[in-house]
């Protein structure tokens, strides 16, 4: 488990100020005592739908489904395909289809020798 999964939700609403803190206190508040803390993708997942309007939203989701690395580097595409998958998490709803998507859509030279990985059906 990564550190934003770890202590992301800690270390991101401790900086909200604003609007934003009075949802995350009104949300905080609300929650019972005895309640499992949030993780990080449950977190994102309300702080965005409370905070992006839904119409970007769904521009993102089109942008995310017709992500293909292209020209980019490796790195900035998986920049670019973390910050959309966001938008679309019914089309990557676990980590293994997120990795096989990712992978399907990086340049053919690459995809091949990651394909390998695919087959040999590694845990991820």
């Amino acid at each position: 488990m990564g550190v934003a999964e770890m202590s992301g939700v800690s270390f991101t609403t401790f900086q909200l100020r604003g609007a934003a803190y009075q949802w995350w206190r009104a949300y905080e508040l609300s929650s019972p005592e005895e309640a499992a803390s949030l993780t990080w993708t449950q977190f994102s997942y309300m702080f965005l739908r409370e905070y992006v309007p839904q119409s970007l939203r769904d521009i993102c989701r089109v942008e995310f489904e017709q992500l293909h690395q292209g020209v980019m580097t490796v790195s900035e595409y998986t920049v670019c395909f973390s910050d959309l998958a966001q938008h679309a998490p019914n089309l990557v709803a676990t980590v293994r289809e997120r990795v096989h998507r990712f992978i399907e859509r990086l340049h053919p030279s690459i995809r091949i020798s990651m394909a390998r990985e695919l087959e040999m059906d590694i845990s991820y």
